[in-house]
């Protein structure tokens, strides 16, 4: 029996019980696994419709994963779905999508259950203690829900002139330094052209993403850059010289076209990254302790002051902000380091304040403590695109509670 011949009486709740189709749909699949798919709906163009629903369901139901120290029976897991659909308010609830306890196994960790919810993926994990499942009334002063962030961004060209990317239409926005400045269908920003305007002068613009933005581009040398929120670049309109000098502010993941007759070179911070060409994560938030480079791919030199740090795909080159000291992190997980970019929120026995930095940036609010900060951390995942509170209730269920006022989201216990 050939792949397409085992799919071809697939029901709905078939493919969505299916790791090799939840991979595909959730992001987490192959190049290959996308080629089969789109083969398979040309040959059976008639599950399109069972394709389509099973989609739906996994991409609108969300995942609790509570973690345990014993692989448990399949009784427990199904009592404890149970509960935390009851927690959450599910039972009795319409869904276009009915909610299915099956076992994700590609973000599995050892000795753990799984649980599906409505919203996004979240596992966590309180590093103090486990505490039991509490009923999670609805979170005060959140009925005016924060929704999350999208594609935001304005880019300023070297003439002055401003253009709102989110609300600009597809197609040439403007000519600069002999480049032209396109928005391509999905959304994202490429500079195309020769780069030849006659002169030596270079033309500098620069992208901007407010808090809750974020955006992509692609430079005038085929590089490739995502922007977080409350971040910005500035860059030329075209390279010209020995050299690809852009600034960076904020946070930002890094495709570099090679090219080893133009070095490219990231100014950050009072920070120098230097590379040839390779995939790299800068987070440079004036408000973080340190600013992190993580690579994924190639190699690349970080210089600060009389300092410098050669690092390899894996590692993370750390400069202290206040010290102005460098260390290279040899453990770091790369998933976390890059897991904005993929429409994730990922946490790694990371501290509730740096949880809520990140949320308040996403959701465009002020966080505030009302007495000293919860000694809490948490190991976790949940999608970007869902509305705050799901993720407030989330961290409810650990005992953290929040009321809003206004564009304030103050954290009482």
């Amino acid at each position: 029996m050939t792949k397409n011949e085992f799919y071809k009486d697939f029901k709905e709740e078939d493919f969505i019980n299916d790791e090799f189709f939840q991979n595909w749909i959730l992001g987490s699949g192959d190049l290959g696994s996308d080629s089969f798919w789109k083969g398979f709906l040309l040959d059976f163009p008639e599950k399109t419709e069972t394709i389509e629903k099973a989609k739906n369901a996994l991409q609108t139901i969300p995942f609790y994963e509570v973690i345990s120290e014993v692989a448990p029976s399949d009784g427990k897991i199904k009592t404890s779905f149970l509960q935390v659909s009851k927690v959450l308010g599910l039972k009795g609830k319409k869904t276009s999508a009915r909610v299915v306890p099956v076992s994700f196994r590609w973000w599995a960790v050892a000795a753990s259950v799984m649980l599906l919810l409505s919203v996004g993926l979240f596992f966590f994990k309180n590093n103090e203690t486990h505490q039991q499942l509490a009923k999670v009334e609805q979170t005060p002063g959140l009925i005016n829900d924060l929704t999350p962030g999208g594609n935001k961004a304005i880019l300023t060209l070297g003439n002055g002139q401003t253009i709102i990317l989110d609300s600009a239409g597809n197609g040439i926005l403007s000519t600069e330094d002999g480049s032209a400045v396109m928005k391509l269908a999905d959304g994202q920003i490429a500079y195309e052209g020769t780069g030849k305007n006659g002169t030596n002068e270079i033309v500098y613009n620069t992208i901007s993403t407010p808090p809750g933005g974020q955006y992509n581009l692609t430079l005038s040398d085929g590089s490739k850059v995502w922007l977080n929120a409350e971040s910005s670049l500035t860059f030329p309109a075209s390279f010209t010289g020995n050299d690809r000098n852009v600034e960076l502010k904020g946070e930002g993941y890094f495709e570099i076209a090679h090219n080893k007759e133009k070095p490219f070179h990231v100014s950050v911070n009072n920070t120098i990254v230097e590379v040839l060409g390779t995939h790299f994560n800068i987070n440079a938030y004036t408000d973080e302790n340190s600013l992190k480079t993580t690579l994924l791919e190639g190699s690349v030199k970080v210089v600060k002051g009389s300092e410098n740090v050669i690092i390899e795909p894996g590692q993370q080159a750390v400069v202290n902000n206040t010290s102005n000291s460098m260390t290279i992190n040899k453990s770091v997980n790369l998933e976390e380091a890059v897991a904005w970019k993929d429409g994730l929120f990922q946490f790694d026995n990371t501290d509730l304040q740096d949880v809520m930095k990140q949320l308040g940036r996403w959701y465009d609010v002020k966080i505030e403590f009302e007495n000293d900060v919860p000694a809490k951390r948490f190991t976790g995942k949940i999608y970007r695109n869902v509305n705050a509170s799901e993720v407030f209730k989330i961290l409810e269920i650990l005992d953290i509670h929040f009321k809003l006022e206004g564009k304030t989201v103050i954290v009482t216990k």
